[in-house]
């Protein structure tokens, strides 16, 4: 079965805005905030939802997953294609943030990540490979009020 190709951008952090990054296992050195498609039968937000428990271990009611109401699309990777429908070339991405306590317990799943950690938001930007990713993260100040 194909991925579909929309998903979700999750940028979890704290009041101070220190923000969780996750160090792929397929592409080390390849930090990201929580992301994941979109299963047929979900809502945007319980996409955000699912894909936090599966990646951190958060267990995040939908009640408190801020949906910014912000759309990203950006060309897939070649080496990614193959996981998408033939002449899939492009991926629409919603963002939203989740707000957690400072020293949240994160579980990560080793399937899809070797590696995290908290940093202030501007290092946590520079740090990300995905642009978009990246512009999330200079946003939260002003998202997260």
């Amino acid at each position: 079965m194909f991925k579909r190709p929309v998903s979700v951008l999750v940028v979890i952090h704290t009041r101070d805005l220190q923000v969780l990054l996750l160090e792929r296992n397929s592409h080390p050195g390849y930090w990201q905030s929580v992301t994941g498609s979109q299963e047929a039968d979900e809502t945007l937000p319980e996409t955000a939802a699912r894909e936090v428990a599966e990646e951190t271990g958060i267990l995040a009611p939908l009640t408190v997953l801020m949906d910014w109401h912000l759309v990203n699309t950006f060309e897939i990777f070649p080496e990614w294609r193959h996981r998408y429908a033939p002449g899939i070339t492009h991926n629409e991405e919603h963002v939203f943030s989740l707000q957690v306590s400072a020293g949240q317990a994160i579980h990560l799943s080793p399937e899809e990540h070797v590696n995290y950690v908290w940093l202030p938001w501007r290092d946590a930007a520079d740090r990300c490979f995905s642009w978009s990713n990246r512009d999330a993260i200079l946003m939260l100040p002003e998202r997260s009020r």
